[in-house]
């Protein structure tokens, strides 16, 4: 009997997940873990940034992923995946933000729906802070676009190979004129002869 490919069952998450989750304490137990998991997950669909304790965040983030993930599978008609949704978004406008904005966003992404980075604090970091946010929000990016950085290797390399093309490109024209330009001489030194010879026949 062959096994079953677990890939059409459930999506494969693009973000890496923690063997075990994290022992975040809560006073009602594990109800009230969940319910606080069901908080920030709202939080970040609604705001689509949010800054808080980096353990919290980063174990949010996977039923997140999860979240986006099979809404995009399968759409606001399938009942299963309307139960997941009724159940992580406590404020339930937020369900039509979730099939009719963010769906079609992240309908052709390739990468996590969302980003995790840490806060820099010069403070105590017992408890250190993160700032979980879905890609594409509309809020200034937190980090430095490198892209343009002259000194990073690739536009290094890249910058050499545009001056090798660009002298290629100059002995090409210079080539291509000075074989015009012989052509030319050669051409009149040819007319001057025949110029020559009537003149003599004549």
């Amino acid at each position: 009997m062959n096994q079953a490919d677990v890939s059409k069952l459930v999506s494969k998450l693009r973000i890496n997940i923690r063997p075990r989750h994290y022992n975040l304490k809560n006073p009602k137990g594990p109800e009230g873990r969940l319910e606080k998991l069901r908080i920030v997950v709202t939080g970040l669909i609604k705001h689509e940034r949010i800054q808080l304790n980096y353990r919290t965040a980063d174990e949010a983030r996977g039923y997140a992923e999860r979240l986006i993930s099979e809404a995009i599978r399968h759409g606001d008609c399938h009942t299963p995946t309307m139960e997941i949704a009724d159940y992580w978004l406590t404020e339930k406008q937020l369900l039509h933000k979730l099939f009719k904005v963010l769906v079609p966003r992240f309908h052709e992404c390739n990468m996590s729906y969302t980003r995790l980075l840490r806060v820099s604090s010069d403070q105590d970091q017992t408890f250190p802070q993160g700032v979980l946010e879905l890609r594409g929000n509309p809020y200034p990016p937190l980090t430095k676009d490198l892209s343009h950085n002259r000194n990073l290797l690739h536009n290094v390399l890249l910058d050499a190979a545009r001056k090798d093309y660009r002298h290629e490109q100059y002995l090409r024209i210079a080539q291509g004129m000075s074989s015009e330009g012989k052509k030319s001489n050669e051409e009149t030194h040819t007319a001057n002869i025949e110029e020559k010879d009537k003149n003599e026949k004549a």
